[in-house]
């Protein structure tokens, strides 16, 4: 038997990408948001969290409103190299000399859908700017804060640490501080955009029924080459036990990752669903809903918390309708953990908070 294709290893998501015909208008929510501008050069400007990143949002002025897709970081100039040969569309290896913390990137296309899809390496990573205390919490039974010692907080923005997806690419695509999580919508290119994940990127699957999304089984070489890897996944079936929705985190072997980085559901079209950043605490999180609610910007859903991931959400529109995500409080899981089956269901989407809006799963 031929020895399979290797594949990538993903270490954590970098960044996202987005373009704006009003760009100024974005950049107005982006502060609002808790972002703070790392650089500015010619018509992009690269926001940070306040994590070690050096960027986790890059948002360029161009002729119209579109996702520009998610950057993940490789684990050598090697790996660069590799994908650069093996990934379908695949560009040549070259510099980021002008985005904050350099290092050399790979585009290439992503399924389908034909998002780009972007690799970096040696970055230079910041030393984190920020640091939040972790706050006792005093319950029925157990006092955890000494005498005299409140829980006083000011008003103001979240701020968000990395992009959903730290070892996890929310795809939805998902990330604020460099977790971040974007939902491809798909309906034909539902099993190719896994498959050509499974296939390419280590990541890790859950188990698999025979008779349920057979492409997710590692057979597509052709285009792909077999590179990228994540492996581990949560399939959600409908009733008749065709699966519909995946959520695949990276594969790091013993060292925990988020829940997730990808997010694939079948949809009338392609498009990225939202970008989830992690910040501190709930009260921060609060804090931030106050903020953003106070200067009239769109609620999408939240707060609540989910149930695969168990993430307390919080999911706002931008002035162009992209969808960004504050989040807190996410699962954190490894190999030892076995893939997982459920059935689709409003009860599967929430354990508490508002109810699901119309149209969120479009």
């Amino acid at each position: 038997m031929t020895a399979p294709p290797r594949k990538i290893n993903l270490v954590r998501i970098a960044h996202i990408n987005y373009t704006y015909q009003n760009l100024e208008r974005a950049e107005a929510f982006f502060r609002d948001f808790g972002f703070v501008e790392a650089s500015r050069e010619g018509t992009r400007v690269y926001y940070r969290g306040y994590g070690p990143e050096p960027f986790v949002l890059c948002a360029e002025a161009g002729a119209k409103d579109g996702f520009g897709g998610a950057a993940f970081v490789v684990e050598s100039e090697e790996d660069l190299e590799y994908a650069s040969k093996t990934l379908p569309g695949a560009s040549e290896p070259y510099e980021l000399s002008k985005a904050p913390g350099g290092g050399r990137c790979v585009t290439f296309e992503g399924g389908v859908d034909k998002f780009p899809f972007h690799l970096v390496f040696a970055q230079v990573i910041r030393e984190k700017a920020t640091v939040f205390p972790e706050r006792d919490f005093n319950f029925p039974t157990e006092k955890h804060r000494e005498a005299g010692t409140f829980q006083r907080f000011d008003k103001g923005k979240s701020r968000s640490e990395r992009v959903f997806g730290q070892s996890n690419l929310q795809v939805y695509w998902s990330g604020t501080g460099a977790q971040t999580g974007t939902l491809w919508r798909v309906r034909d290119g539902f099993s190719a955009n896994v498959r050509l994940l499974h296939d390419s990127v280590q990541l890790h699957p859950q188990r698999r029924k025979s008779n349920t999304l057979p492409d997710l089984i590692p057979s597509y070489h052709s285009g792909t080459g077999g590179k990228v890897t994540h492996e581990r996944v949560q399939l959600v079936h409908d009733e008749t036990g065709r699966n519909v929705t995946v959520f695949l985190r990276l594969d790091r072997g013993e060292e925990l990752v988020d829940h997730h980085s990808f997010f694939f559901f079948e949809g009338p079209k392609f498009h990225v669903h939202h970008a989830s950043f992690e910040t501190h605490d709930s009260d921060l999180q609060f804090l931030g809903h106050d903020w953003l609610r106070e200067r009239g910007y769109e609620n999408c859903w939240g707060v609540g918390r989910h149930v695969m991931g168990s993430q307390i959400f919080d999911y706002w529109f931008d002035p162009s309708k992209f969808i960004f995500e504050h989040y807190v409080d996410g699962d954190q899981m490894n190999s030892s953990h076995p893939p997982n089956h459920s059935k689709a269901s409003p009860d599967s989407l929430h354990i508490w908070g508002p109810d699901l809006p119309e149209g969120f799963l479009l």
